[in-house]
């Protein structure tokens, strides 16, 4: 893989200091990447929110080298189906294999097919994860993409 640096990646539960900067984060992705003109921030970050403050402590903390690098969420949705949600690497930590890392780490964890949503206009990631064998399996409100691998 042309230009990697994959560093000591480490992992820990995050916990109630974390979820100021992951809500953050997905209000972010929201203003960045959101098409649709009529969206209703207020009752999406609510949700965003009171999801953050039931299930923090499935979240996990991804440290490189022992810094503080990013975030992720992975577990089985209501539908049954294991989910990547909410990765994120911090700015300085990206391009180097860390969320490929994490990836890897959540797809060899199971022996199921894992999904993720990813905004569409959110070309570096989705072609991040079609690397790394997703394929789109549908596309919601022409804003996101349902990808699955496996």
């Amino acid at each position: 893989m042309k230009g990697i640096v994959i560093m000591n990646i480490t992992y820990d539960m995050a916990t109630k200091e974390d979820m100021e900067c992951i809500y953050q984060f997905n209000k972010q992705l929201i203003y960045d990447y959101e098409t649709m003109e009529s969206f209703d921030y207020d009752r999406v970050f609510k949700w965003i929110l009171n999801k953050l403050e039931n299930r923090i402590d499935e979240y996990t903390t991804i440290y490189a080298d022992g810094i503080k690098a990013g975030y992720y969420h992975f577990y089985k949705n209501e539908e049954g189906e294991y989910e990547i949600d909410d990765l994120y690497i911090f700015p300085a930590f990206q391009g180097k294999g860390i969320g490929t890392a994490v990836i890897y780490k959540c797809c060899s964890s199971v022996n199921e097919p894992v999904m993720l949503y990813v905004f569409i206009k959110n070309q570096r990631a989705v072609s991040l994860y079609q690397r790394l064998g997703f394929e789109v399996v549908k596309n919601v409100k022409d804003s996101r993409y349902i990808m699955r691998k496996g």
